[in-house]
């Protein structure tokens, strides 16, 4: 089963303010996916506390993403892209 990438209106902003390609960001989301899954990728993932719990941020050098990923469902919400200190503004 394909999985689904869902994007929210601020991250897709983030990526068209900035030059940013959606399939650089999509290349990472399947790295993390396969490190969730258990398989020797390097990325830099963190579960998220509080009340961002669902969700896991993943590091590329100066720019973080916040997203969430269901398994039964196969599905990926990118909740939002942004660079380091301003995401959780």
């Amino acid at each position: 089963m394909d999985w689904v990438i869902s994007w929210s209106k601020e991250s897709i902003s983030f990526l068209d303010k900035n030059n940013l390609i959606e399939s650089t960001i999509v290349e990472i989301l399947k790295k993390t996916k396969g490190k969730l899954e258990c398989k020797d990728v390097n990325v830099d993932v963190k579960k998220l506390e509080g009340q961002w719990k669902p969700f896991l941020r993943i590091r590329i050098g100066k720019i973080r993403i916040i997203a969430e990923f269901n398994f039964q469902k196969s599905q990926i919400y990118v909740h939002c892209i942004d660079y380091r200190g301003n995401i959780y503004a």
